[in-house]
């Protein structure tokens, strides 16, 4: 299948306006003059041709008259032929049956819908994003797409759930890639916005930004998530309160050693480590028991 060549944006050279407002005033002067003498004359040699060919100068003469706004630009196409861009904001005339589309050159923000995806490990989650883009080719985004301000919203989508689908919700499912969506923003915003933007040269769309607007587990496992969140949770801070404890623990008897308060064997050491332990593992307070006799009877 052969495809249509691209188009390349190119500049445009109208006339100004103002002195072709003077020569229209002018036209319409000489216009009635003639007319205003053919009737005074009864003569048909000046006022058939003056009715033939002036009336219709004057009516389409106004049509070249147009106007660009700071940031926004004409495309210029004259009996289907691209006759160039023109991006000066001012007040310009030109051929009256040019057509001049408007083409706005200004930042645009557009927010996908919420998707629902499923991620790497097949998780189906709700993702959406917003992304900030402008126009930097006029000639591509009028020519070479039908809409391109649809086609941004298609192939954002589409490059969304691609996105997921490279990458595990969290942190710890996955030792294959690294980069996951909760916890990688820039990295994923990045890769976005690079994956979205070579889908988009070929409208001559920029993309400024990406972020992700929504991220979130699908409501039927939202609640199952929820609890394995919270169990990863609780087994890092109880890794945690062991790994302070047997610090503790270290330097409790490096310290006992070293000021020789007590001596201790490897009996009443094991039961010193053990009270220990559990007064600092443990989630309530320890009831203390008060040991009357000998540790040996």
């Amino acid at each position: 299948m052969q495809r249509s060549p691209e188009h390349a944006e190119r500049p445009s050279s109208p006339l100004s306006g103002w002195p072709m407002v003077a020569l229209y005033l002018m036209l319409i002067a000489l216009v009635a003059a003639l007319i205003w003498i053919g009737a005074r004359e009864r003569s048909a040699a000046i006022l058939v041709p003056t009715l033939i060919l002036g009336i219709p100068t004057l009516l389409a003469f106004p049509c070249g008259f147009f106007i660009v706004n700071p940031n926004q630009s004409r495309v210029l196409v004259l009996f289907g032929r691209y006759r160039g861009t023109l991006r000066s904001a001012g007040f310009w005339w030109t051929n009256p049956f040019t057509v001049k589309r408007k083409v706005s050159l200004r930042a645009h923000n557009f927010n996908t819908e919420k998707l629902k995806v499923n991620d790497l490990l097949g998780n189906p989650i709700e993702i959406a994003a917003v992304v900030v883009w402008q126009v930097y080719d006029t000639a591509r985004a009028v020519f070479d797409v039908e809409d391109f301000q649809d086609f941004v919203s298609v192939q954002s989508e589409a490059a969304v759930r691609v996105l997921a689908s490279r990458h595990p919700y969290d942190e710890g499912h996955t030792e294959v890639v690294r980069t996951t969506l909760r916890g990688s923003a820039d990295e994923v915003s990045l890769e976005l916005q690079e994956a979205l933007q070579q889908r988009l040269d070929q409208a001559g769309i920029q993309v400024i930004e990406t972020r992700l607007s929504h991220l979130a587990y699908a409501p039927e496992i939202a609640s199952a998530m929820l609890q394995r969140q919270q169990a990863t949770a609780v087994i890092a801070a109880r890794a945690m309160i062991v790994e302070g404890a047997v610090g503790m623990v270290q330097m409790a008897l490096a310290q006992l050693a070293h000021s020789k308060v007590v001596e201790l064997d490897d009996e009443r050491r094991a039961q010193l480590v053990g009270n220990l332990l559990v007064v600092l593992c443990a989630h309530e307070n320890p009831t203390p028991v008060l040991n009357t006799g000998s540790l040996y009877t």
